[in-house]
């Protein structure tokens, strides 16, 4: 996706992150397009103590062109976690609830994940959505069918004792006739 625009950076919120840089936060930005509304941008990872955006490298105060991945809302909060709004933070990428707290009216239902633009450096650091996920799925086959051959040997032990038990049971009692 690409979309063209204005950063509004004053009103940036941070969203809780584990990348493979580490812990830290997602710097979701909002970009105010020509027609007024609002698309919020993962402009990328920040580590925990570089969250001060005077960390970050400066943006362009004019138009910008923004290439990313599109991705839809995740509202309710993070893992066992609400977001707690009144102390600006946040542990899913809710854009309702984002876009509320900073006083945003008209605003797209998804958001961007920017791409790292070649040759950037500095904070946020773009382009580390995870676009090609393990098939393991060879794994998890041998995994059930070994689960699977070890319950039918259970139960065929179990089986056999149950019959033995029983077998015993009546020889004793013919030899006690």
């Amino acid at each position: 996706m690409v979309a063209r625009g204005h950063w509004r950076q004053n009103r940036t919120a941070l969203v809780q992150a584990l990348t493979e840089l580490g812990g830290g936060y997602w710097a979701l930005t909002p970009l105010a397009l020509n027609d007024g509304s609002i698309v919020f941008v993962n402009r990328g990872f920040v580590p925990i103590d570089k969250r001060d955006q005077a960390f970050w490298r400066e943006e362009a105060s004019g138009p910008v062109t923004v290439t990313g991945l599109l991705r839809l809302s995740e509202p309710g909060g993070g893992f066992l976690r609400p977001n707690e709004v009144g102390s600006d933070r946040w542990y899913s990428r809710d854009l309702a609830a984002i876009a509320a707290s900073r006083g945003l009216a008209r605003f797209a239902p998804y958001f961007i994940d920017a791409e790292r633009a070649p040759g950037a450096v500095g904070l946020p650091a773009a382009g580390l959505t995870v676009l090609t996920f393990p098939n393991n799925h060879l794994v998890y086959a041998l995994t059930w069918g070994v689960l699977a051959v070890m319950a039918a040997a259970g139960t065929a032990f179990f089986n056999v004792q149950v019959l033995q038990t029983q077998h015993r049971s009546r020889e004793a009692g013919l030899s006690e006739s």
